[in-house]
């Protein structure tokens, strides 16, 4: 993932109503959830969750698949593993051998 990627999608999460969303989905599972159940669980107008599904599913945090007539929205946890590691890499590698990486 680029710098540009990771911020798209912080950003997106950085939203109180689309972290709830997204952390429902990854609380579903890899079946994740249809619309109408997020909807219920959640308390959020169909409207207003159309929007911040559509806005997760542009940066990649969710894919949206149609199972009959309902939308069930999956969590692309592969996306979510690739967040972390960026976040993670390089982690401590300026910390000196007391573990203390502030300035002296």
């Amino acid at each position: 993932m680029d710098h540009e990627q990771v911020a798209a999608s912080l950003a997106e999460l950085g939203n109180v109503h689309r972290l709830s969303v997204f952390r429902f989905l990854v609380k579903a599972g890899h079946a994740g959830a249809p619309v109408g159940e997020i909807q219920k669980a959640l308390g959020i107008p169909a409207s207003t969750l159309s929007h911040h599904l559509a806005r997760m599913a542009r940066v990649g945090l969710i894919r949206q698949e149609k199972h009959s007539r309902s939308i069930v929205c999956i969590p692309e946890y592969e996306h979510l593993d690739n967040l972390i590691g960026f976040l993670q890499d390089q982690c401590c590698m300026g910390m000196d051998d007391g573990g203390d990486s502030r300035p002296r």
